[in-house]
C-alpha cells in the first residue's frame, strides 16, 4: 500500500508506507475513493477513549472490491461498496435480537489486523476499519454494495455520520409522526438527527446551538426553528414551542455531559432523551435522581443509530437518489490526504460539517 495517514507514539499524522495483507477467509479488500473525517477519529487519536498505538484512523469511507477472500457472499470484485465499522455475525445473542451494532463475536480481524509496517510490527486499523489509507482490508458484514451512480463522497458519509444521527430518531427511538424535537448540537451528526426528524414527521423540530451559522444550516436540514443557547433562553423558547411542557424528545449529539444535563432540562415530563454523543472514557453524568424518577423520564443510549447495515444502508441510498435524503450538501470540502492535517484541524475548529479525503 503505497500511502496511509499513521498516528504514532509521541508524533503527528504522518504519511508513510505500510504493507497492508491480503483478505482471508470472508474478508474483503477495498481500493477506497473517499474518507469523510468524524469527530469520533479525531477524540480516539487524541486518547480520549484509551486505545493502542501506532494506529491508522478513519472509519467513514466507501470505494470499489478490489480482491476478495474465500467464503465472500453477496460482493464481487468492481462493486462500489460503502465501509461501515460495524462488524457482526448475525447469530450471537444481540445480533439475534437485532442489535447487530453490540455484536459479541471475536473476529480474526479482532485479534490481529492486516496491516503492518516495513518491519512487520502490527499497525492498529482503528475503529475496525484504519480508513485514512488507500485500502483496507476488512469483514465481508462491514461492506455494503450500493449502485454505481451514487458519487463515492457522498456515499461514504453514510458509513457513520448520517447513520448515526439519523438512526438515533428512527431506529433506536422510533419518534412518532408529530412529536417534538429538540436537537443539542448541528455539527455532522446532528444535522443528521434534524433530517431523521423531518422524516419522521416531527413538529417542531428545534435545533440548539452556539453557533448561529450551524443553526441556520440546520434550517436547510429540516429545522423549524434554531436557538443560540448563547444568546438565548433555550430552555423558555423550548417551552414557548411545546406549549409549556417541554419536548417530548431531546437528542444529545455532542460528547459533553454538560449538554447531556442541559437536555434534561428541555423534556416534558415523561420525556425521552438519547445520548447520541460519545464523551470521554471516565466523564460522569450528573443527575438530581429523585426528579429523574418523579418527571418519569427515559433515557435511551444509541450506538451507529441501531442500524442494520445490509437493510438500512440501501434504504437511505435510494432516499438520497430520490433527493429525499442530503448527502452532497453535508460536504463542505475536500483534501487530498497530504492535506489530511489542514483539513482534521478544520473539522475541530468546529468550521465545517464534513470534510472528505479523497483518494
Amino acid at each position: 500500500m503505497k500511502a496511509a495517514v499513521c498516528h504514532e507514539f509521541g508524533k503527528p499524522l504522518v504519511i508513510e508506507d505500510l504493507v497492508l495483507g491480503g483478505p482471508e477467509f470472508g474478508e474483503v479488500r477495498v481500493k477506497l475513493s473517499a474518507c469523510a473525517i468524524c469527530h469520533s477519529d479525531i477524540t480516539y487519536a487524541e486518547g480520549a477513549w484509551g486505545g493502542t498505538l501506532p494506529a491508522v484512523y478513519g472509519h467513514e469511507a466507501a470505494g470499489v472490491v478490489s480482491e476478495l477472500g474465500e467464503g465472500v457472499k453477496g460482493i464481487a470484485v468492481g462493486d462500489h461498496v460503502i465501509v461501515t465499522l460495524i462488524r457482526y455475525c448475525g447469530s450471537c445473542f444481540y445480533c439475534s435480537q437485532g442489535n447487530l451494532t453490540l455484536c459479541e463475536t471475536k473476529f480474526p480481524l479482532d485479534q490481529q489486523g492486516r496491516l503492518k509496517d516495513d518491519d512487520e510490527n502490527q499497525v492498529l486499523q482503528a475503529l475496525r476499519t484504519g480508513a485514512f489509507a488507500e485500502e483496507v482490508v476488512v469483514e465481508q458484514s462491514q461492506v455494503i454494495v450500493i449502485p454505481k451512480d451514487v458519487p463515492l463522497d457522498s456515499a461514504s458519509l453514510l458509513a457513520c455520520g448520517v447513520v448515526t444521527g439519523l438512526g438515533a430518531v428512527v431506529q433506536t427511538a422510533k419518534v412518532p409522526a408529530g412529536s417534538s424535537v429538540v436537537v443539542i448540537g448541528t455539527g455532522g451528526v446532528g444535522l443528521n438527527s434534524i433530517q431523521g426528524a423531518r422524516l419522521a414527521g416531527a413538529q417542531p423540530i428545534i435545533a440548539v446551538d452556539l453557533v448561529d451559522a450551524k443553526l441556520e444550516s440546520a434550517k436547510a436540514f429540516g429545522a423549524t426553528h434554531g436557538i443560540n443557547s448563547k444568546s438565548a433562553d433555550a430552555k423558555a423558547t423550548i417551552q414557548s414551542l411545546t406549549q409549556g411542557r417541554g419536548a417530548d424528545y431531546v437528542f444529545v449529539t455532542v460528547g459533553s455531559t454538560k449538554a447531556m444535563e442541559q437536555g434534561l432540562s428541555f423534556l416534558r415530563r415523561g420525556g425521552t432523551i438519547v445520548l447520541v454523543g460519545m464523551p470521554a472514557s471516565g466523564d460522569k453524568l450528573v443527575i438530581e435522581a429523585v426528579d429523574f424518577a418523579d418527571a418519569a423520564y427515559h433515557m435511551m443510549g444509541t450506538k451507529m443509530g441501531s442500524i442494520r447495515p445490509k437493510v438500512d444502508l440501501p434504504k437511505l441510498v435510494e432516499l438520497y437518489r430520490e433527493g429525499r435524503l442530503k448527502l452532497d450538501e453535508l460536504i463542505t470540502n475536500r483534501y487530498p490526504l497530504s492535506q489530511i492535517n489542514e483539513a482534521i484541524a478544520e473539522v475541530k475548529r468546529g468550521e465545517v460539517l464534513r470534510n472528505v479525503i479523497i483518494f
